[in-house]
């Protein structure tokens, strides 16, 4: 009753403010109406690195949405690991690789062998969660969505290619991020900018040949918070006390993270040449997988307790193994976490309530200032920020008035 009441409160201390300042004034307000739930947050702002975007839509008589946003400490010039959050426009990318080649025989669903070309790359030429036992482009994508596998980003990246992966990203306006790594394998430098060749196969007939590719870009980016810390576990286990340094990672802001969701969910919202380069049924494949839980795949399968339903569901449910989850909401999201940052990025509907919104957050926690030493505090500080913030946002959206009511089912599925 009392976080009913206080939100009510906001909704009318700050519909003039909002109507002034709408990108700053807004969440805080809304934060400071919880404090109870925000209060080392809203203490420590600057030190757990926090930026939000929330985006409202409103549909119009046809169904068509439009979007008003509001953000809080939004920073497109503070660095944040973004982690594998940049997993979503690569997998995009894949397919629109995949339908620009337009090779009879060559489907998201071809077998996909992916050789070593250069010094440090590693074969893939089996997946034992596939219903075959051989790799694809949809099955590394179902693994990147349900569970976030770092070596499937990995092979997509190299099937895309460095080079391509930051046109695509200048191409759709993403001018404040560029991928220039693979994950969990301490890749950089040269290695980087070298991807393997790959076969593509329809039975044992080989329809495409991708020979290695090399990237001669660099793609430098001078952003505050690049340098932080006060030391680093190097790769021989050992205490270095320096700053760690991530000016050589992948950069993502929050503003791209959710530009992408839109074009990538609300395709009807911009003009044809704008939209992605994918097909109706890619659309779906993404849609699917970014909201079905873990548990609920049957290929690939991931089972209790290693997994469970929210294990990538941050944002209202905080990524905690015994939530209980809602039977008429869905999360369309991505997120990422490492060196101490939660990232989410997401898409929240309630069918039952005609509720839907946009929420993209990060937040960090590093106390003692070590890199790479696996101390953080995700589940004390960071995943408990994210379930509040993801919840407050959606008893304020049951209570905000809409004109005309969504008719969301092109996002319902059956899992």
């Amino acid at each position: 009753m009392k976080q009913y009441i206080s939100l009510l409160l906001v909704m009318i201390s700050i519909s003039a403010s909002a109507q002034q300042q709408p990108d700053t004034i807004f969440l805080k307000n809304l934060l400071e109406s919880n404090r109870e739930l925000f209060n080392h947050i809203l203490n420590h702002p600057t030190h757990n690195e926090v930026q939000i975007l929330y985006t409202q839509i409103d549909r119009d008589k046809n169904n068509i949405p439009h979007f008003t946003s509001y953000s809080y400490r939004l920073n497109a010039n503070h660095y944040f690991y973004p982690a594998s959050t940049v997993k979503l426009p690569t997998a995009i990318f894949a397919l629109e690789r995949l339908n620009e080649l337009n090779i009879p025989g060559l489907t998201m669903k071809s077998v996909m062998i992916t050789d070593s070309s250069y010094a440090g790359e590693t074969k893939m030429t089996k997946d034992s969660l596939s219903t075959n036992g051989l790799p694809s482009i949809e099955q590394y994508i179902k693994e990147i969505l349900l569970v976030s596998d770092n070596y499937a980003y990995n092979r997509l990246y190299e099937f895309v290619g460095r080079e391509e992966i930051n046109k695509k990203l200048k191409k759709y306006g993403l001018n404040n991020t560029r991928i220039i790594n693979r994950l969990a394998i301490g890749d950089g430098g040269e290695s980087a900018k070298h991807t393997n060749a790959i076969d593509f196969y329809k039975g044992e007939k080989l329809v495409y040949h991708q020979p290695g590719q090399y990237d001669p870009n660099d793609y430098p980016m001078h952003l505050d918070n690049m340098i932080q810390g006060k030391g680093y576990i190097d790769r021989n286990n050992k205490l270095v006390m320096q700053p760690f340094n991530f000016s050589n990672n992948n950069v993502y802001t929050i503003a791209d993270q959710q530009s992408v969701l839109k074009r990538l969910l609300f395709p009807e919202v911009y003009p044809e040449n704008e939209r992605f380069n994918l097909t109706k049924d890619q659309y779906k494949l993404i849609y699917h997988y970014m909201s079905m839980y873990p548990t609920e795949s049957k290929h690939p399968t991931y089972s209790p307790p290693e997994y469970f339903p929210a294990y990538c569901k941050w944002l209202f449910y905080g990524g905690d193994s015994t939530a209980v989850m809602e039977p008429n909401i869905r999360i369309f999201d991505k997120i990422g976490d490492s060196y101490g940052y939660d990232v989410d990025n997401a898409y929240i509907v309630d069918f039952k309530n005609k509720v839907e919104f946009i929420l993209t957050a990060v937040v960090q926690s590093n106390e003692d200032g070590i890199y790479n030493d696996n101390i953080y505090e995700y589940k004390t500080l960071c995943l408990p920020f994210m379930k509040n913030l993801g919840r407050v946002i959606y008893q304020y959206e049951l209570q905000r008035p809409k004109k005309y009511l969504p008719d969301l089912k092109k996002f319902k599925f059956s899992y």
